[in-house]
């Protein structure tokens, strides 16, 4: 198993995108790349951490490669917006893709590159560095979409992203 961490927005939202994917055994929602050790969720809304929402994806790269994920992160958020994903805005909303060895910077370079030629229009905002302490998130923000799909927020954002993955990545999706 490998570990991938991405950043898409809102975490309620990327873990809902990448739950469902085959080769996906795991996804956390958390904090990365921020000054104060262990944050919570207000202190990282209140933008002051410099933390950022992410997810850790614990994938097997023999099912789904690390490209192929990266293939999903672009098409399921707007990765030109700095520091917002529609109305969710703030340094704690911001893209990006925290890597944990050279082989997954240069892939994750590569794609972004690719990416900007051939998805967007707009210059590519997402950063891309090496990974630090990733801290999950309090436990009530795990498997949020799965819990509480009929709220507001999950009806409107967090769904019409997963029904977008579930379209265009339809043969990568879990069986249900």
């Amino acid at each position: 198993m490998e570990k991938a961490i991405l950043a898409g927005g809102c975490f309620w939202c990327t873990e809902a995108v990448f739950q469902d994917i085959i080769g996906v055994e795991k996804v956390v929602s958390g904090y990365i790349d921020g000054h104060v050790k262990e944050p919570g969720y207000r202190e990282v809304c209140s933008g002051t951490t410099g933390h950022t929402e992410a997810i850790e994806i614990t994938y097997d790269p023999e099912v789904i490669t690390y490209e192929e994920l990266l293939e999903i992160f672009w098409t399921t958020h707007d990765p030109t917006t700095l520091n917002r994903q529609g109305n969710d805005v703030g340094t704690q909303y911001r893209s990006g893709i925290y890597t944990h060895s050279d082989e997954q910077q240069n892939i994750a370079e590569k794609s972004k590159k690719e990416v900007a030629t051939q998805i967007w229009d707009d210059p590519i905002v997402t950063e891309i560095k090496p990974a630090k302490i990733f801290y999950p998130a309090e436990p009530y923000h795990q498997n949020y979409y799965k819990r509480n799909s009929h709220v507001g927020y999950c009806a409107v954002v967090v769904a019409p992203k997963v029904a977008k993955a579930r379209q265009k990545f339809a043969n990568k999706i879990k069986a249900a």
